[in-house]
């Protein structure tokens, strides 16, 4: 039987806007459960409601109403037993500038009760693992961008959490850093940690989540796998052709049919004596199935999240 990491049931955070307008529903009511060992991707424009769900599980921010449970214990009342067993990489680092990249990893063990003769090893350990140890000396603050957001992520598992709750943890990062990390969530889910993602870039989950909700205005509008969602929102398939003239200008044509045999004959009927080099069906990314519910792009949601960084309550 799969435990279940994180249980929500009807969760909701209301925000009072003052008395002349409405109450602000960042979160209103949604549900979803995670099992133990997924890395479950909740994405969404921003003011959806996904660092305001996050700011609930992890203990920052009290429900208005409704449940949830994490990693077996009850959010209302083991909120302490809770922060003991997670990990939490906040979008903007929370380690000390003047520290070095050991002694923060150190003092990370120190909050959370690491024995004192076990707290060496283990940092090193973890520099070693995040490829850290040439800087092991060096201050946070001399760190570079990649280098931080690494580190933050090695203090999170500091005192091995079952259960880690990333947010944003590529943004800003050049390319081999944010491919670096990549790499060292997709380790975290092979040893069996639960991973909770939050991210503005959908290729990035679309490799690494098992699966995605997708929140707008404080509700999940859709959760299931990547296929899962691709395949809920293609209503008609699409077959694409490749075809080649006798001078050998290549031409590439999509079809729609009313199945995938339907449109694959369409296709050939109109090859008109061209070459047919392939056939290939059309799948929707997980960018076309943001856009059909949400209604942005995924430009438009990189933009806002560079536009408006973390003013919105709703993130």
């Amino acid at each position: 039987m799969v435990n279940k990491a994180i249980e929500v049931s009807q969760l909701t955070k209301v925000y009072p806007t003052g008395k002349a307008s409405q109450p602000l529903r960042a979160v209103d009511g949604i549900d979803f459960v995670v099992p133990e060992g997924e890395v479950f991707g909740f994405l969404g424009p921003n003011g959806a409601g996904k660092t305001t769900t996050i700011r609930m599980l992890t203990g920052l921010s009290r429900p208005t109403s409704g449940h949830a449970r994490v990693l077996g214990f009850d959010l209302a009342s083991d909120m302490t037993r809770i922060k003991k067993r997670i990990g939490v990489v906040p979008e903007a680092s929370n380690l000390y500038d003047e520290l070095s990249a050991f002694d923060n990893l150190v003092f990370a063990m120190q909050l959370y009760g690491i024995p004192r003769g076990e707290r060496a090893a283990r940092a090193e350990d973890l520099l070693l693992r995040f490829r850290l140890s040439e800087k092991r000396d060096m201050p946070f603050a001399k760190l570079s961008r990649g280098m931080k957001r690494a580190l933050t992520i090695a203090a999170a598992l500091a005192h091995r959490p079952p259960l880690v709750f990333l947010d944003e943890p590529t943004t800003g990062l050049d390319v081999m850093s944010a491919r670096n990390l990549r790499r060292m969530i997709a380790g975290l889910r092979d040893e069996g940690v639960t991973v909770f993602l939050t991210t503005h870039y959908l290729e990035e989950a679309e490799r690494l989540c098992d699966r995605i909700a997708l929140i707008v205005k404080g509700r999940i509008v859709a959760l299931d796998t990547v296929d899962g969602l691709k395949a809920a929102t293609q209503d008609t398939p699409v077959v694409e052709v490749t075809l080649a003239d006798a001078s050998n200008a290549i031409e590439t044509r999509r079809i729609e049919g009313g199945d995938v045999a339907a449109a694959v004959r369409a296709a050939l009927d109109q090859a008109d004596g061209r070459r047919v080099l392939a056939v290939n069906t059309v799948r929707p990314t997980l960018e076309d199935v943001f856009v059909r519910l949400t209604g942005l792009s995924a430009e438009v949601m990189l933009a806002e999240k560079a536009g408006r960084g973390q003013t919105n309550a709703g993130g």
